[in-house]
């Protein structure tokens, strides 16, 4: 008796995925559209929020940023 047909797990998902994305796409297109311009704005302060957490934030002595620090970069 043949095994029966059976499709992979990621495979059924992403049909899924893709069916879904496009009624998304083709019911609500002009509210994504509509809304790029303030995502883009609200892009901003995110990004950075999230780009200057590596450094310790402001006011401190930022070692690593600029150019060398004290005693480096003497030819003396």
């Amino acid at each position: 008796m043949p095994a029966p047909f059976r499709i992979p797990l990621w495979l059924g998902f992403c049909v899924f995925l893709a069916i879904a994305l496009f009624f998304l796409w083709e019911e609500h297109s002009a509210h994504i559209l509509g809304a790029i311009p303030y995502v883009l704005l609200l892009i901003c302060p995110a990004m950075h929020y999230f780009m200057h957490r590596g450094h310790g934030g402001h006011g401190t002595d930022h070692k690593g940023h600029g150019g060398p620090s004290k005693g480096e970069g003497d030819q003396s």
